[in-house]
């Protein structure tokens, strides 16, 4: 795959951004809840599985689009994983774009990594990092935490063990896809990769394939192969090409209002939960910051994307205003336990209305952030035929959602 990338260098005024987003931060006070604290109903269709060739009507309530991604984690890659961390935000931001009957689909990402000698021989040097979640501070905070070793890749192994350990939805019509980076040869291991791919596009699951190298090179080790045995697609990038953040003159309000926006949640549950989510939310902003992705974040914050029910009292709410109503008083964020009942949901209403304010100022923010790197990146002079991670991620998947059913908008 060729394709021409405009770069325009701009660094981050890295003092002045800190000293923006950190100042707000402290929500400590607030935490988050356990899903298994009390029942939450999520309504995004059946859970029936059906014959992906067969095109029904969406009949859930949010239409469903579950991802995994297989990460290489061997000693070559780290400029992959570097790629994969730098452009999450933005690769979320494409299924922001996308809706069904006028609704944003409800996103669950699972991470797995691949041929990485400190995990285990008996595993095939396989290991899945986070289940399918909704929970986007998880999946960020599991990619943070990646290093590479090793080994041995072996594709058709972890694509099989992909399909078979996640809880992929049975929602007709959705979007089930896995993406697969590495760049060994495809063939690798005692488990055929022809059988794996023929298997997750019989469970409606497409594989992506991104060799990591030469287009020609992930050719003759079969990754193009690989895709279309999943109706995926083949792609091949540079893993080690220099992931640009283009600065904007709206990077600082959008920081600010991310601040902002940290203190509308209402983090429920047990003590340590509600302080563990609270300090992941800021932890995950902290990491997109270092990687020049801190805007993104949060333009993918101000979306409906970015959900939190089960955790956050404002979320779970909207999705199930009767999980509140069941919830112990000792789950409730501290400074929200000596309220009555009427006036704990006068605070969620509140909160909600506010983040609701501050969501719809991201959100102008960022069209106009993205106004601005799309004339950046016009008037630059300077050119790549180098894909990224985020780049292959970004072209495969809107004209797959559209295969799907989904509309895709700006």
């Amino acid at each position: 795959m060729k394709r021409s990338i405009n770069l325009t260098l701009h660094s981050v005024a890295m003092a002045t951004l800190a000293a923006l987003f950190v100042a707000g931060f402290g929500l400590f006070g607030s935490t988050a809840a356990v899903a298994d604290e009390v029942s939450i109903t999520i309504k995004t269709g059946s859970d029936k599985q059906t014959d992906s060739t067969t095109k029904q009507p969406f009949s859930g309530e949010r239409p469903a689009v579950d991802v995994a991604v297989l990460l290489d984690t061997s000693n070559s890659m780290d400029g992959l994983i570097d790629q994969a961390k730098s452009q999450l935000w933005n690769i979320v931001q494409e299924f922001a774009k996308a809706k069904r009957e006028g609704k944003t689909p409800l996103l669950r990402v699972s991470v797995f990594e691949y041929g990485n000698t400190n995990l285990p021989a008996t595993e095939g040097y396989i290991r899945q990092v986070v289940q399918l979640t909704d929970d986007l501070d998880k999946v960020s905070e599991a990619l943070f935490a990646l290093s590479t070793s090793g080994g041995d890749e072996y594709c058709g192994e972890v694509i099989s063990e992909a399909v078979k350990r996640l809880d992929w939805n049975g929602e007709p019509n959705s979007y089930k896809a896995i993406f697969i980076a590495g760049n060994e040869p495809f063939t690798q291991g005692s488990v055929d990769y022809k059988k794996a791919c023929r298997r997750a596009i019989d469970h409606g699951i497409i594989v992506n394939t991104i060799h990591c190298g030469d287009y020609q090179t992930g050719i003759n080790g079969k990754w193009k192969e690989g895709a279309e045995l999943a109706e995926g697609k083949y792609m091949n990038i540079n893993q080690d090409e220099q992931v640009v953040h283009i600065k904007c003159p709206q990077d600082k309000i959008i920081i600010e209002l991310n601040t902002e926006l940290n203190k509308t949640y209402l983090w429920y549950g047990a003590e340590e939960k509600r302080k563990s989510y609270a300090t992941n939310q800021l932890a995950q902003d902290s990491n997109a910051y270092g990687s020049g992705g801190l805007s993104s974040r949060a333009a993918t914050k101000s979306s409906s994307l970015y959900r939190n029910v089960g955790r956050d009292l404002v979320d779970t709410y909207e999705e199930d205003q009767e999980a509140i109503a069941k919830l112990e008083v000792d789950k409730f964020p501290e400074e929200m336990q000596s309220l009555s009942p009427e006036q704990r949901m006068e605070k969620i209403e509140s909160m909600s209305k506010r983040r609701a304010e501050i969501k719809a100022k991201l959100a102008e923010a960022n069209r106009e952030r993205l106004a601005y790197i799309a004339a950046e990146k016009a008037k630059s002079a300077v050119e790549s035929e180098d894909a990224t991670f985020g780049d292959a991620f970004s072209e495969t998947v809107q004209g797959q959602l559209q295969e799907s059913g989904f509309e895709i908008g700006n």
